[in-house]
């Protein structure tokens, strides 16, 4: 049975077709109080991503809550493990983290939960996920045992980000780690690009406007902040005015 483009990611190409860059904002389950940046995401975010590298309980009914606030925007789950999953979402990041040094985290984690992603009709959005230094300095690098890509060597990324493309995937995200000190370069992002071609997300560290529409012109298609908002919801607007205005520069 062939595997088609679903109706989420067919959303986000249509973004990027007309506007030249997409906009995600991260929600942690795990974070104590969400509800004022989840109100202010449907006026600014292309897509909502809720997960995080440590395990939830409450996911069903914080998804649930999310849902009922964004109304129309897309919820894609992004799971940091097969207790990852809802049925409340309208897709799911469907990931290798490609450079963790355990196959368990590369192979073994999304294919326990392949039956429950189907179980639940979720829509499968094949990705990569790249561990970027600093990650070995944050959650996910700990967690993912993560052999992170050293910052001076950008062509390692652009080869995973080729061999990603090779595999059939359509994304790679290029994680620099949450609450990172510093984002993925604006050199690492555009050697992936240029080489592989492949739809690049560019998240960690992006703490301001300008860093975010650094990232776009250098070749990311979405870039997406979680911890920043958090502290300031209130920022979301400027960074997705920076994104959007990055990507009109690339469609030119």
């Amino acid at each position: 049975m062939e595997i088609s483009i679903g109706k989420v990611e067919r959303r986000l190409y249509s973004i990027l077709e007309s506007e030249g860059a997409l906009y995600f904002v991260l929600v942690d389950p795990g974070d104590r109080d969400i509800s004022q940046v989840v109100e202010r995401v449907g006026d600014y975010a292309d897509a909502v991503i809720v997960g995080g590298s440590i395990g939830v309980s409450n996911l069903d009914q914080v998804t649930r809550e999310i849902k009922k606030i964004v109304k129309d925007i897309p919820v894609i789950l992004f799971p940091g493990n097969v207790d990852g999953l809802t049925p409340y979402a309208d897709a799911v990041f469907f990931m290798s983290l490609m450079n963790s040094s355990n196959t368990y985290w590369t192979t073994l984690a999304p294919t326990l939960g392949s039956l429950t992603i189907k179980r639940y009709s979720l829509e499968p959005i094949p990705m990569a996920y790249l561990g970027v230094e600093p990650v070995g300095r944050t959650a996910v690098g700990f967690v993912g045992e993560v052999k992170e890509i050293p910052q001076r060597k950008p062509e390692i990324a652009a080869m995973y980000c080729l061999s990603a493309r090779y595999f059939g995937m359509r994304w790679a995200y290029l994680e620099a780690g949450s609450g990172a000190e510093y984002p993925v370069s604006d050199e690492m992002i555009r050697i992936s690009k240029e080489i592989s071609g492949i739809n690049i997300i560019v998240g960690g560290g992006i703490r301001t406007p300008e860093v975010a529409y650094r990232k776009v012109v250098s070749g990311a298609d979405a870039i997406v902040t979680g911890t920043v908002v958090e502290g300031d919801p209130t920022i979301m607007e400027d960074i997705r005015d920076a994104v959007k205005r990055g990507g009109r520069e690339k469609l030119r």
